[in-house]
């Protein structure tokens, strides 16, 4: 794990589809003179409001779409070397609505963070707030985990807990943990910075 052991900030890129408001908190975060580490890139596979919000704050972005592709693998490849040319030291999916390939993964494994709006394994997937809703639970939360190559089955680093309130919609639902989301990934990535992340195996533990 890469850590801010010599004094200088961890480098961190993000990856975001849409609002950015997720990536918009770990900017934020990143701004003290304190923080272990700095955003330096923003790629995304669409022109979006989070690439809005990258270029607002005079952050280097890229855009690798799809369409531009012959391919999924040539498209991942494409992805990899955009990301690369930040030389990141963590990437932070952060509302990336594509799943990550080989090429990716090879390259950054053990680096990319992501957050997940449920307590993982349950719910996964891209409707998670409303699949939890149509379960019927009281209680969801969410998730930050290490990226592999499966649908939210990476390591689980850290979880928040979120009660489901009897008239709770999936917007309201969603947006209240949202507000934990938020706080749980610039929380986990300040540690991930520092070096106090160690895997064995599943199982991520904070030093």
């Amino acid at each position: 794990m890469v850590s801010a052991e010599s004094g200088a900030p961890c480098q961190v890129v993000l990856l975001a589809s849409g609002a950015g408001t997720l990536a918009q908190s770990v900017l934020d975060s990143s701004g003290g003179a304190d923080s272990p580490y700095r955003v330096v890139g923003l790629v995304s596979d669409r022109h979006c409001e989070a690439v809005t919000r990258a270029e607002t704050a005079g952050l280097p972005t890229a855009v690798v779409r799809p369409a531009d592709h012959p391919d999924r693998p040539a498209w991942d490849r494409a992805l990899t070397d955009a990301v690369r040319g930040f030389s990141p030291d963590w990437v932070v999916s952060a509302g990336f609505m594509r799943i990550l390939g080989e090429s990716f993964l090879g390259e950054f494994a053990g680096r990319v963070v992501n957050t997940h709006p449920a307590l993982l394994p349950s719910f996964p997937g891209a409707h998670a707030v409303r699949d939890a809703l149509d379960y019927g639970v009281t209680v969801t939360g969410c998730t930050v985990h290490l990226v592999d190559a499966g649908v939210d089955t990476g390591p689980v680093i850290a979880q928040c807990a979120v009660d489901v309130l009897p008239d709770d919609t999936e917007s309201s639902l969603h947006e209240r943990i949202k507000v934990v989301e938020r706080e749980l990934l610039v929380d986990i990535l300040a540690a991930a910075a520092r070096g106090r992340l160690h895997t064995e195996g599943r199982k991520v533990h904070l030093s």
